[in-house]
């Protein structure tokens, strides 16, 4: 506490002691305190305080509005969880405030010398990038100095006196940097981060495109550690990341002393890390202090509070319309029948936001399949090189089995070996009978150009318009979005796409490759109730313990046959 009041500028210093003075001088009437000077004052004391000013923003994709004039400020030390259902606008919202996109209206304003890092659910990774080659780009700013130092050593031997008195001054303050930076030590620090990253073991040379969901995830975020920013915008950083790790950024940012905030639709990672709530919801941008639970009590209270105002206010509008129909016409009784439309006229009268679709989730159901749905012998899954010791696995019908264990390891490689997309390094695989397959992957391919309603009627050809659209809007997916591009929608939204395929195909046994990433917190509880009904069997991969407990038969270590652990 000490440490911060010491790092307090001399305007803060002032409009504190202004403000103390005025609030505690009894000659000084609260209706003058309250005038525009004072009201000023209080935003000039905000302004020192706050990282981030964020005014009357409004922005939409075509008559799509994604939110209307919001406002925000960030402080010093908060750690905020920005909530709200699957295409809201949260990740828009980010892209917004680090200028990724401009908005439609508005003003963003950063505090003067603020260092951002951004962790995008969407980040992409250049072909021919190493490991090694994204961690120490964290330092392209030390790099750029060291360019110019070179270019200020070439021009001194044909440098003046003068000249060279200049470039000895800056070659000086460069050095010092250099230094204070660490600059001749960031091959240490980049091995360093990645060990405690689990990624040294994947390899430094590394191309990144080589790497699974999870490790370029954790490639990202030491990356970011890397670069020390003083505030950290976290897009579902938990997705694609396993139990360890998540357990691992829970404990850094619980440790964080500057600003974050982070998207998540991990409730019990954002009540461990967070201490504010910020609420997307109808275009409005709502705030609530403590964690998601007490957000969740609060939300409640204020909802049900607004539907008892709202249902009083509607008794009394149909009272005074009945009299006033029943009066104007009477010339006894006019006068007051106006004066009762005169109430109507200018009341302020109350609306309920309208409510999200929920999304509702039925598997299809296909014949029984054989007993056994795979078998395998002595099989050896990996690309160049060996991911597994030789596998003897099989699952039996009915099953519902859980693939856990740190990213990197060959989950995702072993759906792909028993789906025939990936040949086996050596042993084989056999399939059951009758087995009708439906296959759910980790990511979808950004490139599709599709809408909602091509997507599912290139699946399905024989569904009528009406059809296309009725499954989608099970799914929770709004008229506008139904009929928006695909590669607009949210991560969430993308997903329920996909699950609308799935859920609308006959199957007995189901593939899934985290299926949870992006889901909001309606659609993950609707999807695991789902499952549960589901009676076929389920093969999938998953790193939330939570969302399988009770789901699952049988739950499979796969650290206990990987090579790389």
């Amino acid at each position: 506490m000490q440490a911060r009041c010491c790092r307090m500028s001399y305007g803060m210093f002032y409009i504190a002691f202004f403000m103390i003075y005025i609030y505690t001088n009894p000659w000084i009437t609260p209706q003058t305190r309250q005038n525009g000077t004072f009201e000023r004052l209080g935003k000039a004391w905000d302004c020192e305080m706050s990282i981030l000013n964020v005014e009357n923003l409004s922005h939409g994709f075509g008559d799509r509005t994604i939110f209307t004039d919001v406002s925000f400020r960030l402080l010093k030390g908060e750690h905020i969880g920005l909530v709200g259902a699957n295409g809201e606008g949260k990740s828009t919202f980010m892209n917004i405030i680090t200028g990724k996109l401009m908005p439609d209206e508005g003003k963003v304003e950063w505090s003067k010398n603020v260092r951002v890092g951004y962790l995008d659910q969407h980040t992409a990774l250049e072909k021919g990038m190493t490991v090694r080659d994204v961690l120490a780009s964290a330092f392209d700013f030390l790099y750029e100095m060291e360019r110019r130092m070179n270019e200020i050593c070439d021009k001194m031997g044909d440098a003046s006196e003068a000249e060279l008195e200049a470039y000895m001054e800056e070659l000086g303050t460069i050095q010092e940097l250099l230094d204070h930076h660490d600059f001749y030590m960031i091959d240490a620090k980049v091995e360093e981060v990645a060990r405690a990253l689990g990624i040294l073991e994947v390899g430094l040379e590394t191309d990144v495109t080589d790497l699974s969901g999870g490790q370029r995830t954790k490639l990202l975020l030491g990356k970011l550690l890397l670069e020390k920013p003083d505030i950290l915008l976290l897009d579902e950083p938990t997705n694609y990341l396993d139990e360890n790790h998540i357990e691992w950024l829970k404990r850094y940012l619980q440790e964080y002393e500057n600003a974050f905030i982070l998207i998540s639709h991990d409730i019990p990672f954002l009540n461990s890390v967070v201490n504010l709530i910020y609420h997307m919801n109808n275009a409005e941008l709502n705030r609530y202090v403590g964690d998601y639970d007490k957000f969740q009590e609060v939300y409640a209270m204020k909802k049900s509070q607004l539907e008892a105002a709202y249902n009083k206010q509607q008794k009394e509008i149909a009272d005074l319309k009945d009299f006033v129909a029943r009066n104007k016409a009477r010339v006894a009784t006019r006068n007051m029948a106006m004066s009762r439309q005169k109430k109507l006229d200018k009341m302020d009268v109350i609306e309920l936001a309208s409510e999200k679709p929920k999304p509702v989730f039925h598997f299809q159901e296909a014949r029984t399949s054989g007993r056994y749905i795979f078998t395998s012998k002595d099989l050896v899954i990996g690309y160049d090189e060996a991911l597994s010791k030789p596998l003897d696995l099989s699952m039996e019908r009915g099953q519902k089995v859980v693939l856990t264990g740190a990213n990197g390891i060959g989950k995702t490689t072993l759906l792909k070996s028993i789906l025939g997309l990936i040949a086996p390094l050596s042993g084989s695989v056999e399939l059951g009978d009758y087995l009708e397959i439906g296959y759910f992957e980790q990511e979808m391919d950004q490139s599709v150009d599709t809408t909602c309603i091509e997507e599912i009627w290139n699946t399905f050809p024989s569904y009528t318009q009406y059809e296309v659209r009725s499954a989608l809007a099970k799914c929770g997916l709004t008229t506008k979005h139904i009929e928006s591009k695909v590669k607009v929608l949210s991560g969430g939204e993308q997903a329920k796409v996909r699950l609308c395929k799935l859920i609308n195909r006959p199957t007995n046994i189901l593939l899934l490759d985290e299926p949870t990433n992006h889901l909001d917190v309606d659609a993950k509880a609707e999807l695991k109730r789902a499952l549960q009904a589901y009676k076929g069997s389920i093969l999938m991969v998953c790193h939330e313990p939570e969302f399988y407990d009770g789901l699952a038969t049988d739950v499979w270590d796969c650290s206990e046959w990987s090579l790389r652990i």
